[in-house]
């Protein structure tokens, strides 16, 4: 029993999810952070939906991708056995409605937001993952939303601000979506996934990734420079440039399978403390 629930969490990517309930909470910081305390039921709301969502997308996306884990991560919850490919979807499905209900709750521009990225999930799910770098680009707008969606929690409008953090998550994320295609390049070429891996190559995958992840980095000083953050927020930022960089150019020397997975995961933690930048930034 405690196995099977593990493989429930497994499929979700807690962390993912975490962060993208953590995103929601930023957006609404940067909106307006002097409201947040009175208007703590909407962020409340906007956590769970944030969370549950990304959790089913999570979970659907190991049920449509159970072939090429069987290859790439033979250890995942349903090529493995663990939770059946049916159960996984009943699954999905509580989660996508807590999610539309806390959005519903919230307010009308936020049921519209949760709608939408749901929509962009399931392109991407069912069509889009095979495109390549479009599928790449869906991906990380699901993961820009929550910023956008914390904005419209908090104030139901999107603020100037909300938007240039969610550009800077959408470079990122890009380059990380990048990066895991250069470590499932095997399944993804029996699957006929066009990533840029497979189309150019290793090589070119890696330029594409470091691009992406440079082009944020630049972005990075852009809120401090326009006064839209405190200077709290310049350490925990430079950190996680400086982890970006890193992460490029590792990978622009070497881009092997293993080399790509372990940047995958670093990234990750730069995400992690790129978020705490915005927080601690907000508080001027």
């Amino acid at each position: 029993m405690m196995s099977k629930l593990g493989g429930y969490a497994r499929l979700t990517r807690p962390l993912n999810c975490l962060m993208m309930g953590i995103a929601v909470i930023v957006g609404a910081a940067l909106a307006s952070p002097s409201t947040m305390r009175s208007s703590w039921s909407s962020l409340v709301y906007g956590f769970v939906t944030g969370f549950t969502l990304t959790a089913a997308a999570m979970t659907i996306n190991d049920y449509y991708d159970r072939h090429i884990d069987a290859i790439n991560e033979p250890k995942r919850p349903i090529p493995s056995g663990l939770i059946k490919p049916k159960n996984a979807l009943i699954f999905a499905t509580i989660l996508s409605m807590v999610g539309f209900a806390a959005a519903f709750l919230t307010n009308l521009f936020c049921l519209v937001t949760a709608v939408v990225a749901w929509m962009a999930l399931a392109t991407y799910t069912t069509v889009g993952k095979r495109s390549g770098l479009p599928g790449n680009f869906l991906v990380s707008f699901c993961v820009a939303i929550p910023f956008i969606y914390g904005s419209l929690a908090i104030v139901a409008v999107v603020k100037l601000n909300v938007l240039l953090f969610a550009s800077m998550a959408f470079l990122s994320n890009t380059g990380r979506e990048v990066t895991k295609g250069i470590v499932d390049v095997k399944g993804d070429k029996a699957a006929n996934v066009k990533t840029l891996a497979v189309r150019y190559g290793e090589k070119g995958a890696a330029i594409a990734a470091a691009s992406f992840y440079m082009s944020a980095v630049v972005l990075s000083p852009t809120p401090w420079l326009l006064g839209l953050v405190s200077s709290w927020f310049i350490p925990l930022v430079v950190v996680t440039d400086i982890g970006l960089m890193g992460s490029s150019f590792m990978l622009l020397k070497d881009h092997s399978r293993e080399n790509a997975k372990k940047i995958k995961n670093n990234v990750l933690i730069w995400f992690i403390i790129g978020l705490l930048a915005f927080i601690v930034g907000a508080v001027k």
